[in-house]
């Protein structure tokens, strides 16, 4: 369950180049490379618009802007790989150079009881009480592998509710989301919250954490109770640390709320539609729920194949499905976006597990146009990769994804 080398938008949160209301100070190569590009939504479409927010609200009211919105999911290495190329200074400048429309805060930073770690930084518990070793990948990313399931002895209700481990949301400083948002809304760009990977709001990602995949499986069936207390903690502790970090931003501080937790696989969904209805359709409601009463419209992000607990989602309430993943079983976007298409918007799409790894840069310019034809139409659409761009990824590849965007984003 931690096999991609990851980080929202890079890894580099909070680097924001200094950034002011103001914009850019110039200076380097980077400005050079800023200069030369035109805003890619000048003289596109009937709109004219130049507004990242405005752009996002009409693709979500199913209208067509002047271009698709555009987001930026990457691993550090590639990152700093592109800053490099294009000779500018930080990631700031690398997403205003691809016109890239949303900006990501972190949240709150861990301020709770000292957690364990080794010195050498080979392995570490996080604040779930839950070991991991750090793993290092042949392209040169990392990841944190589960080593130690810490409920996975547990054989009642009443031993998983007295796990001394169940973080606290008094265990984090909100003070900081402040800044934060700040700083993104400084860029004029769509500001999105998820979190990071420890605390992206979900229930089935930290039950498999802390029990164990096969465990929290059998769960299901064998001890439901022990499952269901286990999501009730997490959704609690998650609702809670979300609430606070909502106040914390203040009212117009973001757009979105975006949740995740995996309930694919490859070739289906990891439980059936009838157990994802009674064990998390309910948490999933909540946590939609309150981003929708802070006013921030709801995404979720989930890899696999999913569809047959789509209108479920639907019904909770939620606005954007993240990432259709084109390489899985029974997700493929034409019939999602023909049955789903006016009642939900869909972000990603392009192949990081076929085409922009292993594929010819021709290939992926004609995966990017296709995506445009098929679910651009009407908006409704996030231009983005199915999840971060990975180490190993032929930078070509990369450069001919964002180029053939702006050859084929443009409406009108």
């Amino acid at each position: 369950m931690g096999g991609w080398s990851t980080d929202r938008q890079g890894g580099l949160q909070g680097d924001f180049c200094h950034i002011r209301l103001h914009g850019i100070p110039g200076r380097g190569p980077g400005r050079r490379a800023l200069e030369g590009r035109a805003p890619l939504s000048q003289g596109a479409g009937e709109t004219g618009l130049t507004d990242s927010v405005e752009r996002f609200e009409l693709a979500l009211a199913h209208k067509e802007p002047d271009r698709v919105p555009i987001d930026y999911w990457a691993a550090p290495e590639i990152t700093r790989r592109l800053i490099d190329h294009f000779g500018l200074s930080c990631r700031e400048e690398l997403l205003q150079h691809l016109d890239v429309d949303f900006r990501y805060i972190s949240g709150p930073e861990y301020t709770g009881p000292k957690l364990q770690s080794a010195e050498d930084g080979s392995w570490r518990v996080d604040h779930w009480g839950v070991k991991r070793l750090r793993m290092e990948l042949p392209s040169g990313g990392t990841y944190w592998e589960v080593k130690d399931f810490p409920l996975a002895a547990a054989g009642s209700v009443e031993e998983i509710r007295d796990y001394p481990g169940w973080p606290s949301p008094d265990w984090f400083d909100y003070e900081c989301v402040r800044t934060q948002v700040a700083e993104a809304r400084a860029t004029g760009k769509v500001v999105v919250f998820m979190g990071d990977r420890m605390n992206r709001c979900a229930q089935l990602k930290p039950a498999m954490y802390l029990r164990g995949i096969e465990q929290i499986l059998m769960d299901f069936v064998l001890n439901p109770g022990i499952a269901e207390c286990i999501f009730s903690r997490t959704v609690e502790f998650y609702l809670e640390y979300a609430r606070r970090t909502f106040e914390a931003a203040g009212p117009g501080g973001m757009d979105v709320f975006m949740t995740g937790d995996d309930f694919g696989t490859q070739n289906g969904e990891i439980v059936s539609p009838g157990m994802w209805r009674e064990f998390l359709a309910p948490g999933f409601r909540e946590f939609i729920r309150l981003g929708k009463k802070y006013g921030f419209h709801v995404a979720h992000h989930s890899c696999g194949s999913i569809k047959s607990i789509i209108p479920d989602m639907i019904d909770c309430g939620l606005d954007i499905l993240n990432p259709l993943q084109p390489d899985v079983r029974d997700m493929d976007r034409r019939v999602l976006k023909r049955l789903f298409g006016e009642n939900l918007s869909f972000h990603g799409s392009i192949s990081i597990q076929k085409t922009l790894p292993f594929g010819t840069p021709d290939q992926v310019r004609s995966e990017v146009k296709e995506r445009f034809e098929t679910l651009g139409p009407h908006g409704g659409f996030i231009f983005c990769t199915a999840h971060n761009i990975q180490a190993d990824t032929p930078l070509e590849n990369i450069t001919t994804l964002f180029d053939s965007y702006r050859d084929f984003g443009r409406y009108g």
